[in-house]
């Protein structure tokens, strides 16, 4: 009978152990997918996915209500002072300078998702995912909200 019990004891251990083991290791993932997505946030030079060349530098940040955003804070080539002919709505002959072509961005496992990104230069929404690959900022704009149908730009760090 005794032999019974420190079985039952060691056993209930090594549950107890494995548990710990388990809230451990999803407390390390969590807090590398957070560090992930703190990496993204910051100033990058969007490269154009067609031409290659940068065309603005946008600032990813994220707003009080927990959500992340980028914001184009300066244009590279041709007039700065170009509008948003293309947009509809609210946006419609903006300025490309301050405007918001990140919008409702959630931090999920490392990345950015399940918001929209705004194709300044067509004035289109695109459903977005937003996540790093070797130091650079990979953004994908797609037409499916599961990232099927559509495309990639790599974007640079802005020194």
């Amino acid at each position: 009978m005794q032999g019974r019990n420190v079985f039952t004891t060691f056993a209930a251990n090594l549950m107890i152990m494995q548990r710990i083991g388990l809230f451990l290791a999803a407390l390390l993932i969590g807090t590398a997918a957070f560090g992930q997505v703190e990496q993204i946030v910051g100033d990058w030079k969007t490269v154009d996915d067609k031409t290659g060349n940068n065309f603005a530098v946008v600032h990813i940040f994220k707003a009080t209500n927990g959500l992340y955003y980028g914001k184009i804070i300066k244009i590279l080539v041709g007039d700065e002072n170009i509008v948003c002919d293309q947009c509809e709505g609210a946006d419609k002959d903006k300025p490309m300078k301050g405007l918001l072509i990140v919008r409702d961005m959630k931090a999920i496992d490392g990345e950015l998702r399940e918001g929209k990104v705004l194709d300044p230069l067509s004035g289109k929404f695109y459903y977005g995912k937003i996540y790093l690959k070797e130091g650079r900022l990979v953004l994908r704009g797609s037409l499916d909200k599961r990232g099927f149908l559509g495309r990639n730009q790599t974007w640079l760090r802005a020194d």
